[in-house]
């Protein structure tokens, strides 16, 4: 015999206006940092689901993405007949275990089969077609560091092919251009009364604006900018460069911004040592706007930028 239904009628009213409850809640917060950022209310999201999204580490040993049908050609330093694996993130795995010193360049740096690139800022690659392969890049410390050239100063950003590799494809594409015409930042906001100097949210204090950002394009003429699917979005830390969207816009934190969740493809950071520059941009004039709703600062004179390739840079620790 069936148990008695007390209440339910009840019961399932409350389940629902639950359920309804969380769903409104989630859906303000994708709206806030949606807009927070978008100067365009037409621009949205590209994302792809988790079926197209290749290769993803979430223990704690960083990231070990690679793009499908893509092969990064060069000098084995594992041959492939003798060296199997079940997946392509045991192989990135495996590429990283040969990149463990604390400084120069790695034994591997190419995945899979494990490879050493001649040039890793200048990758020799094969991509489409039949091709079966997902491959990736490893930069080691020291390696992977561009430079972004302003009248202000010279921000040296890490990039991270192992979370983002489309991504920096894209920025390592930029690096064969003498010029980089169009790229340029063109808001600026410091970090107010709400973050410290180290990024740390200030108690009490509110989340902006001012949003703790600099803000701009990487739309290069000449080159012709396919919109980036999502890759790996952690919380965003002070120095972060992240995509807004599926890019061209993307933006470098002057903060911490656990409040915005994993809402944003961080593909590299900004060296610790000149986060001072990008604190000075943010002081710059500027004149304010209002972007979907949201209280915005916009740059006087926008500051253009260009890349530059470096070879290797002492890292701090």
């Amino acid at each position: 015999m069936g148990r008695r239904q007390i209440d339910s009628e009840p019961t399932r009213w409350v389940s629902l206006t639950l359920l309804l409850m969380g769903l409104v809640s989630c859906s303000l917060v994708y709206m806030f940092v949606t807009t927070v950022l978008r100067p365009d209310e037409s621009s949205d999201f590209s994302s792809i689901s988790e079926a197209e999204s290749v290769g993803v580490e979430e223990n704690g040993g960083g990231c070990c993405r690679g793009i499908d049908n893509f092969e990064l050609w060069g000098a084995a330093v594992k041959w492939g007949s003798d060296f199997k694996f079940n997946s392509s993130i045991e192989c990135c795995e495996a590429c990283k275990a040969m990149c463990s010193g604390n400084d120069g360049p790695c034994l591997c740096d190419s995945w899979c089969w494990l490879k050493k690139q001649q040039d890793p800022l200048a990758p020799d690659k094969r991509e489409g077609g039949d091709n079966i392969w997902t491959s990736g890049l490893i930069f080691g410390k020291g390696e992977g560091i561009v430079k972004l050239q302003t009248q202000y100063g010279t921000l040296h950003i890490k990039l991270l092919p192992e979370c983002a590799p489309r991504s920096v494809m894209y920025i390592l594409e930029l690096l064969t251009m003498r010029h980089c015409a169009g790229c340029q930042f063109y808001r600026a906001e410091g970090r107010g009364q709400s973050w410290d100097s180290k990024g740390n949210h200030l108690k009490a204090a509110s989340f902006g604006p001012p949003f703790a950002l600099i803000q701009g394009t990487l739309e290069a003429e000449g080159v012709t900018f396919k919109k980036i699917p999502t890759e790996e979005c952690p919380i965003l830390e002070r120095g972060s460069v992240a995509w807004i969207g599926s890019g061209p816009e993307f933006f470098i934190s002057l903060a911490n911004h656990e409040e915005w969740k994993k809402s944003y493809t961080v593909f590299g950071y900004v060296l610790p040592e000149d986060m001072a520059i990008a604190e000075k941009i943010a002081t710059l004039p500027t004149i304010p706007d209002v972007w979907n709703k949201i209280n915005v600062s916009v740059l006087e004179k926008p500051v253009s930028f260009s890349f530059k390739r470096i070879n290797k840079v002492s890292m701090k620790s």
